[in-house]
């Protein structure tokens, strides 16, 4: 539905993003992750034929972003970070202007005004003053007017943004929903929210795509021991050397509580039953004993610390690098 192949976008001598290459599946949800300034509102923006790329080719349902921009802007949805909504007008005149702007009139602009306004619950609000409404009702106005046409493609930058709590859940449920029926970009840096509605993970940084994967599949290939943690009663003196001593055992981290440790094993090896096991025999007082996973979050960090240092070293060994005499 989605195919992105080798963009780049360059500004003068300045490249925002650079070769960058990816594509969604219809009726996938795909979590578009990346630091401030790594280049993901550049890349919605390509997509949403806002500009064009500098090199390579963007195809949004078939329709190339450059040669068809028309087309492939009948087929998305896009929310921007900030809320294109006009404040002097009330909800309903908005998405009816909204919906008159993509070629909807009579019943069916009736029915899919009504539809949108309830699937956000704007209901209360839709003869208000837009002006006049809270930063967490605009946002929700915003993904009213993205859905309104009920398009196949939907590209949404940070759409949970001022919303409370509650507000944030709904908007995540409802995104979960659309999965099957639409394609959905979802560019976020809240990665628990990536996390709860996403199939599949892309992380750019510094304009460049770092990793593309499932969020577990992400956390097998960059692990490189298994965690465990456990809760003790009390942190007898010798209990970190006979932990230690537990062959495949390679780091036992003292946790921020009294009895509590992390415990750093082989690759491949569960030892829960061995550190059960010393446990009990030295009536420690076992509380709790469980595998610690990597989250998005770790993946995340490693993967943009490691493109950083990497990018440091490269720099460091250009400055280093003798240079020829201009007199020979």
């Amino acid at each position: 539905m989605i195919d992105v192949h080798n963009i780049t976008k360059r500004y003068g001598h300045h490249t925002a993003i650079d070769r960058v290459t990816f594509s969604v599946a219809k009726g996938e949800v795909l979590a578009f992750l990346g630091p401030n300034g790594a280049g993901k509102t550049t890349t919605m923006r390509i997509l949403t034929c806002f500009m064009p790329a500098t090199e390579g080719t963007a195809r949004v349902a078939g329709f190339d972003c450059t040669d068809h921009p028309l087309e492939v802007k009948r087929q998305i949805g896009y929310l921007p970070e900030t809320p294109p909504v006009y404040q002097e007008l009330t909800v309903t005149e908005y998405l009816t202007f909204v919906g008159q702007l993509r070629g909807m009139a009579g019943p069916t602009l009736t029915s899919a005004l009504d539809q949108s306004i309830g699937r956000l619950e704007l209901g209360a609000v839709r003869h208000r003053l837009i002006g006049n409404l809270s930063r967490g009702y605009r946002q929700r106005v915003g993904l009213a007017q993205a859905l309104l046409h009920d398009p196949p493609v939907l590209i949404l930058d940070e759409p949970t943004v001022g919303l409370d709590p509650k507000q944030i859940i709904e908007i995540r449920e409802l995104i979960k929903s659309l999965a099957g029926s639409h394609s959905v970009i979802l560019s976020t840096h809240i990665l628990p929210e990536a996390t709860a509605v996403c199939q599949r993970v892309v992380i750019i940084n510094k304009g460049r795509i770092v990793a593309e994967d499932t969020p577990e599949q992400l956390s097998a290939r960059l692990r490189q021991s298994e965690k465990v943690s456990l809760a003790l009663k009390s942190r007898p003196a010798d209990c970190e050397s006979k932990l230690q001593a537990i062959p495949g055992v390679l780091q036992v981290l003292p946790g921020q509580g009294g009895g509590t440790f992390l415990i750093e094993c082989e690759l491949g090896r569960d030892l829960r039953d061995e550190l059960a096991r010393v446990a009990v025999m030295n009536q420690w007082g076992l509380l709790e004993l469980r595998t610690v996973s990597m989250t998005l979050e770790d993946v995340f960090l490693q993967l943009t610390r490691h493109e950083d240092h990497s990018a440091e070293a490269t720099e460091t060994t250009v400055s280093m690098a003798p240079t020829e005499s201009m007199d020979g």
